[in-house]
Parts: C-alpha cells; structure tokens; sequence
C-alpha cells in the first residue's frame, strides 16, 4: 500500500492583510489573493492528499492565520509559522503559536537577511533549545552562500529537526552547480537534514524543462536519498514559472527512474515522518 501524498510546502495569502512586504504589483502572477478552495482543485486533480502550510510573511499574526485556516480545511495538515527569533519574547510568540495543534515549527526569512552568518547568532539559541524541547521543527529558506553557517548550526544541534526549503535555491539559471552541489555534499554527509525537492523551477531560466533540472535533482537524490527528500509545489510561486499539474507531471519525469517505495518516500512518506504527520 502506497502512501498518503502530501505536498510539504505550499502558501496561501489574502492582499488586503498588508502582511506581505515583499509581494509587490510588478510580481505580476503573485499578486492576487490565493486560497484554500483554489488550491483544493489542484490537490485533488493531482491526487494529493495533504499539505504542509508554510509562512510568507514576517509576523506572527500571518502565522495564527494561516493556523485557521488549517483548522478549517483538512487537507492542511499542518503549519510552519514564523517568529521573530531574535526578540526579546522570542519564547512568549512561539508558545503563543505552539498551543495550536497543527503547528509543526517555524522559518525564519533567513534568504532575506544580509548576514549570512545570522543564524549562528548567540541570542538566537534559546529559539533552537525550545524547538527541540518541543518537537518542533525548523525549516531553513536559505541560499547557496548561508550554506556553510548551516552546516555549522546542523552541527551545534544535531537533535534539531531540520529541513532545506527548496534545495537551497541553486542558481540553475546561471548553471552555478559546483559551489552548491559541494556544500549540499557536505551537509548531507554531516549531518541529519532533510531537503525538500521544490521551488527549483523558480531559480531556472524562464521555459525550463526536466533537462536543466536534472543533474540538480540527482544530485539531491544522491547525496539526501528518497528518505531524506520530501515534494513540495511552493504554490503559488511556482505560477511564475509553471501550474501545478506541470510541476507535477515533471517530477513524475525526474522521478521516473526509482521504484515504488523510493517514490513513495519523496512524495509524502518523507514529509509525513518528518513532520510527525496523522498518515491514518
């Protein structure tokens, strides 16, 4: 018996929150309101059973939203919110949002923040004791050149779950492999992380197909394994380069090569593991 399919990074946002500093009318694709009831359609199409809810916005009051809507539609199986980790009630914001059953962990906006060394920060390490403390997880939304501090946090602690949104966004469009094939190397040598196979779409030339993102793919499937790596849409950012069914019928390309099990792994039996997720 195969099992549930669960789509580990997905987003939904309403304009008129004011949440969102970063979507901006030139984000021509983006910027409309995206909800539960469009992205239902799709999941059922596609035969997805669930989703993991991850934030887009910098506040707290986007993540107690998001945390209702998981509340209201079941296909949502649980939320990754966000904190200001570098607060002084850093713990306060994140047992405020820990009371929710559905809240899995957090992210940081690490890609955004100038200092690659910021996650390293001192004031920083009570957020990661307390996620550990309370089986939360924590996704890294990093890039290429925050790859060596990451290694550095994965190893301050190793009892932290974590997951690389997004492959570490490769620069696929410029064919900038070697730097980032090396450290995603290393870090999946060194250490217990996940990786999530999503968003690379994004980072490639306009009109890509599975060819350029092959030997990225391979090389996440090689260094992380089926266990280690979990599907993700990153819907609907993925609208700026593909829809759904086509981001879904290009994994089922990349992924043609496996067998049962192993696909079976990345395409919800990792996520489901990962994230402790209901799989009955």
């Amino acid at each position: 018996m195969s099992t549930l399919r669960i789509d580990s990074h997905q987003h939904f946002w309403q304009l008129l929150r004011g949440d969102y500093d970063w979507l901006t009318a030139d984000l021509d694709a983006l910027y409309r309101d995206y909800l539960p009831q469009e992205l239902a359609g799709h999941l059922q199409r596609g035969g997805i059973d669930k989703t993991v809810l991850v934030q887009a916005a910098t506040t707290v009051a986007e993540s107690e939203y998001l945390l209702s809507l998981a509340e209201q539609h079941t296909f949502i199986a649980g939320v990754v919110g966000w904190i200001d980790m570098a607060a002084p009630d850093a713990l306060a914001q994140l047992a405020q949002l820990a009371r929710h059953p559905k809240m899995l962990g957090i992210r940081p906006m690490i890609q955004d923040i100038a200092d690659t060394q910021w996650m390293l920060r001192e004031e920083l390490a009570p957020v990661y004791l307390d996620l550990i403390s309370r089986g939360l997880r924590f996704d890294a939304l990093v890039k290429p050149q925050h790859l060596d501090a990451l290694i550095v946090l994965l190893q301050r602690y190793p009892e932290l779950p974590v997951v690389i949104d997004h492959g570490a966004k490769p620069d696929i469009a410029n064919d900038a492999f070697t730097l980032w094939a090396e450290r995603m190397q290393t870090l999946a040598q060194e250490s217990h992380a996940c990786c999530k196979l999503s968003g690379l779409l994004t980072e490639a030339r306009p009109g890509s197909d599975v060819n350029e993102l092959r030997p990225y793919v391979n090389h996440l499937l090689q260094c992380f394994g089926p266990q280690r790596l979990m599907w993700g849409s990153d819907w609907p950012v993925l609208n700026l380069a593909a829809d759904y069914p086509q981001w879904l019928a290009m994994t089922q390309a990349l992924l043609a090569d496996l067998d049962d099990a192993d696909r079976d792994a990345i395409m919800g039996g990792t996520a489901a593991r990962f994230y402790g997720l209901e799989v009955g």
